[in-house]
């Protein structure tokens, strides 16, 4: 038989319902905290890499597309006939322009004149091997250390949520260029920052509300992911998980002998009587 003083032990010793909210925000919060640094690492690769393969393909394609319009002329010239003219300037109608100096050198410069690849493209000099698709792994240990420790839903009072958004927008962009140097900067600026006031028990209400914002938070979270992997460039990181920067190389390789084709196929086209 239990008695008044155990029955009474066990009743101090059972979690108070707040105490079962509580942890469960917390678990939510850091299983968000995750994601969302996973889904920021990938967005961050797939822009790399869309900048990366504009950069380096986008002139190629145009070169081919332009080839291709050139030998539909060519060819209607040469036969005059009427489905071939037709073609032709359907073809000629629908090209897209070779983008000029402005867009080649978007992204190859900023207030400061044109970056150091853009001046070597310019001169004939050797191009340094473009910036890779992914940072470090040092750099995204940093990025993953700052962002669980400084992250805005850890925050319970507006004013510090204000303070830990702007500091991780700025971890952000020096993630995004995978800058470890200021990486480190903003580290040590963090651990010498304001220590946010312990966390006080909060009602059931609220402790609900937060579950409740936190799953909508990570509904957001994953139509975000899903749009990036859905993409096309997120489709061609897939061919080359482990070194995306070489598939475009191969890719650059392959489109160098399209031109040379199209433009062999070109010249037999215009010396033809």
């Amino acid at each position: 038989m239990t008695t008044p003083e155990a029955e009474q032990t066990e009743q101090s010793q059972s979690p108070r319902p707040e105490e079962r909210l509580e942890n469960a925000v917390r678990v939510a919060e850091q299983a968000l905290i995750d994601f969302e640094i996973a889904v920021e690492t990938f967005r961050v690769e797939v822009e790399n890499f869309a900048r990366l393969h504009e950069q380096r393909l986008g002139p190629l394609y145009a070169r081919i597309e332009e080839l291709d319009v050139s030998i539909a002329e060519a060819r209607a010239a040469r036969t005059q006939d009427p489905e071939d003219l037709r073609r032709a300037a359907e073809a000629r109608a629908n090209l897209q322009p070779i983008p000029g100096v402005e867009e080649l050198l978007h992204g190859w410069m900023d207030g400061q004149g044109l970056f150091p690849e853009a001046t070597a493209m310019l001169t004939d000099q050797p191009v340094r091997p473009p910036q890779r698709v992914r940072p470090s792994e040092e750099v995204r240990k940093l990025y993953r250390d700052l962002a669980r420790k400084a992250h805005p839903d850890l925050a319970q009072e507006n004013a510090e949520r204000t303070r830990r958004e702007e500091f991780i927008t700025r971890v952000n962009a020096a993630y995004a260029v995978g800058d470890e140097a200021l990486l480190r900067e903003l580290a040590a600026e963090w651990a010498a920052g304001p220590v946010p006031p312990e966390r006080q028990p909060s009602p059931s209400d609220e402790l609900y509300a937060r579950l409740e914002w936190l799953a909508q938070r990570k509904e957001l979270l994953t139509l975000v992911a899903r749009e990036l992997e859905n993409g096309a460039i997120a489709g061609m990181l897939r061919l080359a998980p482990d070194d995306p920067d070489s598939l475009l190389t191969e890719i650059a390789e392959r489109l160098h002998g399209d031109i040379a084709r199209r433009e062999t196929d070109l010249a037999a086209l215009l010396t033809q009587e």
